[in-house]
């Protein structure tokens, strides 16, 4: 986001991160370009007619104080909202409204601050749990993108025979910078000052690209399958759009 603003951008043009879902018809939650006070990494309020609410993920409870931390759910209904699955209308039901009644489930994590502002913490099913300490996959690849030779990131659990769940991540560098023992050993503790010891990579795999697909979404079950040394049933792969990737990450995974 900095980089953006401030090199693209420099410093004059607008930045909008919004969040948004196919199945919702459009964004909501998002800032107004030059009237809503943006934040790096927060998608701000919501959008017109949404009603965004915070819920304990083991109760179900909305909680209410302003800064807050659980699942995003929607309380209501809004313009745009899909309002069926086309020829299983009951897996709509089922996936949408029966996790939490009386609300639409996102299956999205959610931060709300002081001001009152939405920071999504990635897919609640992107969870980790290491140590019996939940922590959202989002915020570890947030810190590594944030490290100048980083490009982008991915993080996924993995089995661990103590912690229950280690952090795998793959880093892929940017244009010109070479990987290394000592630049794995550096991220490692650029994540464990940015965010704490808890989330300190366990495994960290260098990788010139990710499973993508042509519409640009990271394949996370690949990336799980790989973390977890069980390649020999990775699924359809064919709606990648560089299906290489996925050979490069086989030949050179950590976890063996």
């Amino acid at each position: 986001w900095n980089w953006y603003f401030t090199k693209v951008g420099r410093g004059k043009c607008v930045l909008i991160d919004s969040w948004w879902q196919t199945e919702t018809g459009g964004p909501m939650i998002t800032a107004f370009p030059a009237a809503t006070p943006t934040k790096p990494g927060s998608a701000t309020k919501a959008f017109f007619g949404v009603q965004p609410v915070i819920l304990d993920p083991k109760s179900g409870e909305e909680i209410t104080s302003m800064e807050a931390e659980g699942v995003l759910a929607i309380r209501d209904s809004w313009p745009g909202q899909m309002r069926s699955v086309y020829g299983d209308h009951k897996r709509f039901v089922s996936t949408y409204f029966e996790e939490y009644k009386g609300y639409y489930f996102t299956g999205d994590g959610v931060r709300r601050d002081a001001d009152g502002y939405y920071w999504i913490t990635g897919r609640v099913d992107d969870v980790l749990n290491v140590s019996g300490h939940r922590m959202g996959t989002a915020e570890i690849e947030s810190a590594l993108v944030s490290h100048p030779k980083v490009s982008e990131a991915a993080v996924v659990g993995y089995p661990h025979d103590i912690k229950g769940q280690g952090i795998y991540c793959y880093v892929t560098l940017m244009s010109g910078e070479a990987p290394s023992d000592d630049l794995a050993k550096e991220l490692r503790g650029w994540v464990r000052k940015e965010i704490g010891p808890i989330c300190t990579p366990d495994l960290l795999q260098f990788a010139p690209g990710l499973p993508k697909t042509r519409s640009g979404k990271i394949m996370r079950r690949i990336l799980r399958k790989v973390a977890e040394n069980d390649y020999s049933n990775l699924g359809d792969t064919s709606t990648l759009a560089d299906p290489g990737v996925v050979d490069d990450l086989i030949a050179n995974r950590k976890n063996r």
